[in-house]
């Protein structure tokens, strides 16, 4: 049975496939003086197809190294993200580490010019109002280091005062509250008063009883503790004055004033052990003291 014509035209067509590469090649392999007219031609003929083959083969050789280049980019690009996060976080820790050390820094130089003794104690808790404002705090302190009454600070000025202690915590009552008060003296005329919190609970403030007519007080005056009473010692900076306004003589002055201390950012603080006289501090010490300003 003779062949299939498919046959014939399929070996006729690899054939060709096969040969004509071949003269396409044995043609341009020659140079141009030594090519004939069959050669020439077999250029010429082979030219248009070797352009559309070495097109194709830029444009898949460029898609090729493209995607390899956004491959190794996207890597990269990964790796560069995984680093800069963990950068982020290392200098994020290191900054609150500063800010850690500057407070305990400070807080030790207080301690070291602070007379007496004195405890160190971080805060632990704080209870806030529906305005954000911090009421009272919570200290890791407790047992026989510290009693109710002990006065409290930190490095901006008086915090306030112990108000109770229970198992290894301290509740302290804030220099805000209304039911604090400390004998003070204005640190640029030297007068003394008394400053009570103010107890608001939408702003940190306090009230400046017992100023006389006669006494000079202006806004942005520091009032520090006084040392009278037997409480505070001497010069720890409470309030500083908001607003004054001026009486007929024999009337007290009305002045307000703002904490120096920023309850929401408070961290550490010192207890004072020691008072500062003989006496120990009175029960009623926070509230008995009176004075002019």
């Amino acid at each position: 049975m003779a062949p299939p014509f498919k046959f014939y035209r399929d070996l006729v067509i690899v054939g060709a496939l096969l040969t004509i590469p071949f003269f396409v090649l044995k043609a341009n392999v020659k140079s141009p003086e030594s090519q004939n007219a069959m050669d020439r031609e077999i250029v010429r003929l082979a030219a248009p197809f070797e352009i559309a083959v070495a097109t194709v083969a830029r444009g898949l050789g460029d898609v090729w190294d493209d995607y390899v280049y956004l491959v190794d980019v996207k890597r990269d690009s990964g790796r560069l993200s995984y680093d800069n996060a963990r950068l982020r976080e290392r200098v994020h820790a290191l900054e609150q580490a500063q800010v850690e050390n500057r407070q305990l820094k400070r807080l030790l130089q207080l301690k070291d010019s602070t007379p007496g003794d004195s405890i160190s104690a971080q805060v632990i808790g704080k209870d806030f109002t529906e305005f954000f404002r911090v009421t009272r705090v919570v200290l890791d302190k407790g047992a026989r280091e510290v009693r109710p009454h002990m006065p409290v600070i930190s490095p901006d000025g008086v915090v306030g005062s112990v108000l109770h202690v229970a198992g290894d915590t301290v509740d302290v009552q804030l220099a805000v509250d209304a039911a604090f008060g400390v004998d003070v003296e204005d640190e640029r005329t030297r007068a003394r008063g008394f400053v009570r919190g103010t107890g608001d609970p939408a702003r940190y403030g306090c009230k400046v009883e017992m100023v006389d007519s006669r006494d000079d007080v202006e806004i942005g005056d520091l009032l520090a503790t006084s040392g009278k009473g037997r409480w505070f010692p001497r010069g720890i900076p409470v309030a500083r004055v908001t607003k004054v306004i001026k009486r007929e003589l024999g009337r007290d002055q009305d002045v307000d004033a703002a904490p120096t201390v920023d309850f929401s950012r408070l961290d550490s603080v010192l207890v004072l052990a020691t008072p500062p006289s003989e006496e120990g501090p009175s029960l009623s010490g926070p509230t008995s003291a009176r004075g002019r300003l």
